[in-house]
């Protein structure tokens, strides 16, 4: 077994281990901690204090918690994170006057104050070597420009997703999923793009969270539009609940139409050929997976 604590950084919600620096020291809830990462010393806020895990469960050797942070670091955090409207209004003015086709979306200083790293995104590759001079030349720091994608923008600004809370990306995601078309149709979701988009414009994350279970349930449910046999006749299905298990199925009689919902193990349907049919039209046109 072995001893860890748990870490979280800004913008990010994936939680990192670390070692206790002694056995002695007490580390609480949302307090700041002082740790060493690939990018040197950084300012991290401890999820949850020291706890046993398996050994399996970790990646060794575990950096240890350089120290507790004091209450200068706390107050250079805060001074760093002041100065970043500022540098993201001169370093977007720098953008303009070198006329680059790029948008700078975030911005944030090093725990020393000795690097500032620009956040952007593009359309494709862009020479920013100039831009970087300037830059280097105004704040006189190090400067580092990273391009990101869509998503990543979203997940560094945030907003409130459709479904009326904070997006999932960047408050409880740890790391993007992979998510794909065929999980909404597993869902009987309607394929509109503004129904199934979140707010970078892409598919909405939360269809991978219960895409094993609809993909199980997919299998037993008949397809919409197909034909079953019902214990009051044929029919023509309409609808179905997932959660439920349950169709509901038109059937027609002379000239009248009546509508009712069966339980998908009274029905009597074929799946064979729909399955068939269903993995030609993925391979054509559902097959887009959104990294």
């Amino acid at each position: 077994m072995a001893k860890i604590i748990g870490v979280k950084f800004r913008n990010s919600a994936k939680v990192y281990y670390f070692a206790p620096a002694n056995n002695k020291d007490k580390y609480e809830e949302k307090s700041g901690v002082i740790v060493e990462t690939s990018k040197g010393m950084e300012y991290g806020t401890v999820v949850f204090g020291v706890k046993e895990v398996d050994d399996s469960e970790i990646v060794h050797p575990l950096k240890p918690i350089v120290r507790k942070a004091s209450e200068k670091d706390e107050k250079n955090i805060a001074e760093n994170e002041k100065k970043v409207p500022k540098a993201m209004e001169i370093a977007s003015a720098k953008v303009i006057e070198h006329k680059l086709n790029m948008k700078i979306v975030g911005c944030e200083y090093s725990f020393d104050g000795k690097k500032l790293v620009f956040y952007f995104t593009a359309d494709g590759r862009i020479d920013f070597r100039e831009l970087v001079k300037d830059l280097a030349t105004q704040f006189h720091v190090r400067i580092e420009l990273r391009q990101i994608g869509i998503r990543d923008e979203a997940k560094l600004l945030g907003g409130i997703a459709p479904c009326g809370r904070a997006c999932c990306c960047s408050s409880c995601m740890p790391e993007f999923g992979k998510v794909s078309i065929k999980m909404a149709k597993n869902q009987g979701l309607h394929l509109n793009p503004s129904k199934i988009s979140g707010l970078c414009g892409r598919l909405m994350c939360c269809l991978e969270y219960e895409n094993d279970y609809y993909a199980e349930v997919y299998k037993k449910m008949p397809k919409v539009g197909g034909t079953v046999k019902t214990p009051e006749g044929e029919g023509t299905v309409v609808s179905n609940d997932m959660l439920k298990l349950i169709s509901k199925v038109k059937i027609v009689k002379g000239d009248s139409e009546t509508y009712k919902d069966f339980p998908v193990d009274r029905l009597t349907f074929k799946r064979g050929k729909i399955e068939a049919e269903e993995k030609d039209e993925e391979k054509e046109n559902l097959t887009e997976i959104l990294d």
